[in-house]
């Protein structure tokens, strides 16, 4: 089922997301719902408080880009981080134009370190501790810090930040348009 992204200014967005009980049965939905709503989005990531739920789960998709940029030597990932827990980021920081499934139409240059070493849970519940490195890294590190309550237009300079923060207001009051359901914190859509 595809479900509605949540935008920019909704609470669950900005909290820290709570671990996930493996037990839970209805979790191998959840993660169907999400792939089918990343995809549907166009995504290359999306974590779980993006539609509204404050857990610790994100999904990675960056086969897809290798498919766009053909020439691209990094293999790509696709899969589920639950429970993610970061061990260290190292490496030199570079710049990145990204942008975010719930900041439709907002794009900015993040910097980021080239590596991240994650320990956590895949979609079958296997334990894994892996380094990630360059775009992969990128990705999951965005959709990381969702998971944290963190968003990428947090990490832009100051007078990028500024120079967009009209359009994250008519983000928030739901006046934008998408080419995938969302949720607003203010107005309906």
């Amino acid at each position: 089922m595809i479900l509605p992204v949540y935008a920019y200014g909704q609470s669950v967005l900005k909290r820290r997301a709570l671990d996930v009980d493996v037990t839970n049965t209805a979790l191998p939905e959840l993660l169907a719902n999400m792939w089918e709503t990343m995809y549907h989005a166009s995504g290359v990531g999306l974590a779980a408080p993006q539609i509204g739920k404050s857990l610790r789960i994100f999904l990675v998709d960056t086969v897809q880009l290798q498919d766009e940029e053909g020439d691209s030597k990094e293999v790509g990932i696709k899969g589920a981080f639950i429970n993610a827990q970061k061990i260290e980021e190292d490496g030199e920081e570079w710049a990145y134009e990204e942008g975010c499934l719930s900041i439709p139409h907002v794009r900015g240059e993040v910097e980021r370190p080239e590596r991240i070493t994650l320990k956590y849970l895949d979609e079958d519940f296997v334990e894994h501790t892996k380094t990630f490195t360059g775009m992969n890294a990128r990705v999951i590190q965005h959709e990381y810090d969702h998971i944290d309550g963190v968003l990428f237009v947090e990490k832009l300079k100051p007078l990028k930040r500024r120079l967009i923060s009209r359009k994250l207001d008519k983000i928030k009051k739901g006046q934008v348009s998408s080419d995938y359901r969302m949720k607003f914190a203010i107005g309906h859509r």
